[in-house]
Parts: structure tokens; sequence; C-alpha cells
């Protein structure tokens, strides 16, 4: 029964996975084609920084013995026995890990430097993600209240969706998009149509299957 469901883990994991593609393609179709290198190379980073950090700690943090309620044991687990390691487990927790730092990147289009992005997502990977899904999925302080989160609206999307809207509003509008008088009244707001409607349209389609 254990080899069905690592099986089923593994499907749900790749379908997860496959959604890293379609914000790629929904981020690259509906920006300008200038910024079209630069969106797909974050969301590649993600994945390679996620998978690095989450590897080294994040891993440890989500899932490892709980402390006090508020983080995982950090453990090596990965390395040390790797024979009884819980493969399966590890690839879900991964791509979800993935998932959440993927959202903010449209969030954050066309107006983050690529490096400031590359330390984001290394933080969101290796910290934030690990230790507030901790407290639901982990055995941390929520779920010992008996909190419940179904394929991951608070954990992810939820905290994805917070992060987003905190880095949008620090970074502001792109340049451009308002128009202001000499008392800064916006006179005037202008489109940035994406480049690529079928490219937008078939990530969508990926998302829509992901989820």
């Amino acid at each position: 029964m254990s080899e069905v469901f690592s099986v089923w883990f593994l499907i749900g994991a790749a379908l997860v996975f496959w959604m890293q593609a379609g914000f790629a393609m929904v981020e690259a179709g509906f920006t300008r084609a200038k910024n079209t290198g630069n969106i797909l190379m974050k969301n590649l980073m993600d994945f390679c920084i996620g998978t690095v950090v989450f590897i080294l700690i994040g891993f440890g943090l989500l899932l490892g013995e709980d402390l006090m309620g508020f983080i995982g044991k950090p453990g090596f687990d990965i390395f040390t026995t790797y024979e009884n390691f819980d493969w399966s487990n590890f690839v879900f927790n991964l791509v979800f890990c993935a998932t959440t730092a993927t959202i903010v990147s449209g969030a954050m289009a066309e107006r983050t430097k690529f490096l400031s992005y590359c330390v984001y997502s290394a933080v969101i990977s290796a910290l934030i993600y690990p230790i507030e899904a901790h407290w639901i999925w982990g055995g941390g302080w929520l779920s010992q209240m008996g909190f419940h989160d179904f394929a991951g609206s608070c954990a992810i999307h939820m905290v994805g969706g917070i992060s987003a809207l905190i880095g949008a509003k620090m970074l502001g509008a792109r340049i451009g998009k308002f128009e202001k008088d000499k008392d800064g009244k916006i006179v005037k707001v202008n489109a940035f149509p994406g480049h690529n409607l079928p490219l937008g349209c078939l990530g969508c389609f990926i998302l829509w299957l992901g989820w």
C-alpha cells in the first residue's frame, strides 16, 4: 500500500511541477517581449535555487521533529539515511515550495532585478514557506489546534499572495504606467499589453490542469 501511495504522491508532484511551466508561460505571454528572458529565467531559478536550499534547510524545518510547535528540527537525513528516506514525500513538498515562490514572480514582473529576485527566492524556500507550512502540515501549533488546509490554499496560495502583495507594494507600478500632473494627480493610465496571447493562454491551461 505504501508503494501505491508513493506513486500517487509522485503523480501529484508531477502535476504541481508542471505548473511551473504554466506560470512561466502566463507571465511571459502577458508581459512585454523585452522582458521575456528575465521572466523565464526567474521562474527557472525559483526551482533551481529552491531545490538547493530546501534540501539543505527547508525540508528539515518543514517536516523535522517538532520544536515547541514553531519549527521542525533541521536534519540531513537525505544524506545520512538515504536508503530509508521518504523520497516521494520530499519531492511532493519540494514542488509545493517552488510553487509558493513562483506565485510572487508575476506580481513583481518587469520591475525586479534578477539578483534581488534570486535572494527572495532563496529566503522564501529556505525559511518562510518551510516554517509556516510546518505550523500546518508538520505538526506545529496550528495543526495542534486542529487547523486543516486543503491542497495548500493557506500554506501556499495565501502565503504566496501576501508575499506578492508586499513585493508589489514595495516596488510600486511599472515605469510609465501612470502619468501625473504637477500636483501628483494621475491623469492617464497606460496599458502594457502582453506580447503573446497564445503563450499566455497555454500557460492558463497548464495551470488549470495542474490545479
